[in-house]
């Protein structure tokens, strides 16, 4: 059995034992605080403060065009095949060939309608040869029964002198003579009403001849497209291959209006933004903006807020939102800054300079009360503060903080 005195002796141990241990703990615990100069302070000082306000857009081209398929004239085929395609990322000037269509097609119809062309020009000169034969035809036989009624008239002045029956019969050949001069006439009059309209049929008929002729050279012309302007080129891309997106390249079959080609000048570039209904009032023309583009970090414009929509558009979620369009231009050009890349945007509203500035996490606002926690030898001490303007990041002093002083960072959680 376990005597009393062995049991007194297991506990001192165990005690010893856990003293020791907490002893040997409180070096590490130690270790894990910050050594040096505190990380989490910073220096009171004088520097510009600006407030901005913060956008998100996308970079676009403020000259630019897209090349799309032509729509021809005419019935033609419903698709087009590219022949040849200038290479993405060339620069281009204006009248450089960017895209040529296959135009045998248009070639064939054009050479067609001119073989149909020259064959209505020879019906149209037979059927006028052949009217002017009818006509002079015509008139010699209209003659001729002139001068039969006017012999048939010379008659009947004898009819006085002759028998009664030479005289019926002189007086029954003026009046055939006379019903035949007046149906010569009438047939005279339609047969030359009829011949003008069997040639302006086929007048009729060349020019939609013609027209569809110089229809089908005008698709052959438009077959090869040339640049507008100067610029880079980017092709356009498209489904194919199982439904993923693919840029187009020669021999691809295009449709009429179908996108295929953009000649962007890279010298003016613009970022379109959306700004909502509460930031809107804070913005106006011409003010200062800088420009960071998310695929690139390291890269920063300057720009200008060049436009800003009159007129919101609705949101999806709310009728009560609004959302407004901004155009910002950017000032210089790099190769990296190119359209359909997204942007970031910090306005400029205002700018006080030489401010008072500390960082906006190191003030404390309770109530209408701030404080910020300044350092004093070892230890950081409360000190009441009037503020000024703030931006996202910084606050202005206007009063209770002297320019040099160190003051807390996060003081809204620091150990007080």
């Amino acid at each position: 059995m376990v005597t009393r005195s062995t049991l007194v002796a297991l506990a001192a141990l165990s005690a010893i034992g856990v003293a020791v241990a907490g002893v040997a703990m409180r070096p590490q615990a130690r270790a894990v605080e910050p050594a040096g100069p505190d990380a989490g302070t910073a220096l009171v000082k004088r520097a510009d403060f600006v407030r901005s306000v913060r956008l998100a857009g996308t970079v676009e081209a403020v000259q630019a065009t897209t090349i799309a398929a032509p729509r021809l004239a005419g019935q033609n085929q419903s698709s087009l095949v590219i022949m040849r395609l200038i290479k993405a990322g060339t620069t281009v000037k204006p009248g450089d060939p960017l895209i040529e269509f296959d135009r045998q097609e248009q070639i064939r119809n054009a050479l067609d309608r001119k073989a149909e062309l020259n064959d209505f020009d020879q019906q149209i000169k037979k059927r006028v040869a052949d009217e002017a034969a009818a006509k002079a035809s015509d008139d010699s036989t209209l003659k001729q029964a002139e001068s039969t009624l006017e012999k048939a008239r010379l008659e009947l002045v004898k009819n006085e002198m002759l028998p009664k029956l030479q005289a019926e019969k002189n007086n029954l050949a003026f009046e055939e003579a006379q019903a035949r001069l007046k149906q010569l006439q009438e047939t005279y009059s339609l047969k030359r009403e009829a011949a003008a309209a069997d040639i302006r049929i086929l007048e009729i008929r060349r020019a939609r001849a013609e027209a569809t002729m110089k229809q089908a050279e005008g698709n052959a012309e438009r077959m090869l497209i040339a640049s507008p302007l100067p610029g880079v080129a980017v092709i356009k891309t498209t489904f194919k291959n199982g439904g993923n997106m693919v840029e187009f390249m020669e021999g691809d079959e295009v449709r009429p209006g179908q996108a295929v080609v953009e000649v962007v000048n890279p010298a003016v570039m613009r970022v379109r933004a959306r700004v909502n209904q509460t930031d809107v009032n804070d913005l106006r023309h011409g003010q200062p903006v800088r420009v960071g583009l998310d695929a690139y970090p390291d890269l920063s414009f300057s720009g200008t807020v060049d436009q800003i929509s009159p007129i919101g558009q609705q949101s999806t979620l709310s009728p009560k939102v609004r959302s407004f369009i901004v155009l910002v231009l950017v000032n210089g050009a790099h190769p990296n800054l190119m359209p359909d890349l997204t942007a970031s945007l910090d306005v400029e509203l205002d700018r006080v300079t030489g401010a008072l500035v500390v960082p906006r996490d190191a003030v404390v606002v309770e109530g209408e009360h701030a404080y910020v926690r300044v350092k004093r030898g070892g230890s950081f001490e409360r000190q009441d503060v009037t503020l000024g303007a703030m931006n996202t990041h910084e606050v202005v002093v206007n009063g209770g903080l002297q320019e040099g002083v160190t003051v807390a960072r996060n003081a809204a959680v620091a150990v007080r």
